[in-house]
């Protein structure tokens, strides 16, 4: 494996990681810490909050964990949505453990953003910032934690900013990701209807009164029973099919 700036000469059993666990923090090597949960970790810091501040601290209800995730800037908020929304995510959490490494010189420390874990079992971290903001020491913990993430079989992924598109759609469709806009009765019409495919306000028309029709489509569209082009402005004539057909 490639040793990077960020790690130096560490080596995979060298690198510890920090979690909460039952309201205490342990440390352990993260060769012995792959089973554990981090993706119901509670946070190993806070979310300051405090006049003149320059980032956007806040939580995001995630209907995934029917919870709250807390977030530290809009990327952040827009990273807890994506993950929220895909589709072989099970679970995640914030801010989930602090890394340590040594850097050759001196012991180095990072908490990522975000671990997720998907149905397969698999954990994917994820760090999110913006690429005209990441200076040299950044590159150097981001770097060391992929490593880290590598040598656990873990995947890891730094978001730099979203499709504008693909955002402003995912983020329309997360305003009906409460269950409370489900309705098993009205939700298997609307599969049958889109069995074929059809335009989102003809296929709501021919359910019943679009009022009532509509929350419950983009509900089956944030669950992914119903499918369409998020690449794409998401309007009345926009395509969408059962994803089971």
């Amino acid at each position: 494996m490639r040793a990077v700036e960020g790690a130096g000469a560490a080596r995979c059993d060298e690198f510890q990681v920090a979690f909460v666990e039952g309201g205490d923090e342990v440390r352990r090597k993260l060769v012995h810490a792959q089973e554990v949960s981090f993706e119901r970790a509670s946070a190993v810091r806070d979310f300051p909050s405090y006049r003149g501040q320059r980032n956007y601290p806040g939580l995001y209800y995630a209907a995934t964990m029917d919870e709250h995730v807390g977030y530290e800037s809009w990327l952040e908020r827009d990273e807890a949505m994506a993950l929220d929304f895909a589709v072989d995510v099970v679970g995640f959490a914030s801010q989930p453990f602090w890394l340590f490494w040594s850097d050759g010189q001196r012991v180095r420390s990072h908490a990522p953003d975000f671990f997720a874990r998907l149905k397969d079992g698999t954990g994917v971290v994820i760090d999110c910032r913006p690429s005209e903001r990441i200076r040299s020491r950044d590159a150097g913990a981001f770097e060391a934690t992929e490593q880290a993430c590598d040598s656990v079989g873990w995947q890891y992924r730094l978001v730099a900013a979203y499709d504008p598109t693909w955002l402003s759609n995912v983020r329309w469709l997360a305003g009906y990701r409460h269950d409370r806009f489900a309705d098993e009765a009205v939700g298997a019409r609307l599969c049958e209807v889109f069995a074929d495919g059809a335009s989102l306000m003809d296929g709501a028309a021919e359910v019943g009164d679009p009022i009532a029709v509509l929350p419950v489509l983009f509900h089956q569209m944030w669950s992914h029973r119903l499918g369409t082009d998020l690449s794409q402005r998401l309007d009345a004539g926009a395509w969408a099919w059962d994803t089971a057909s």
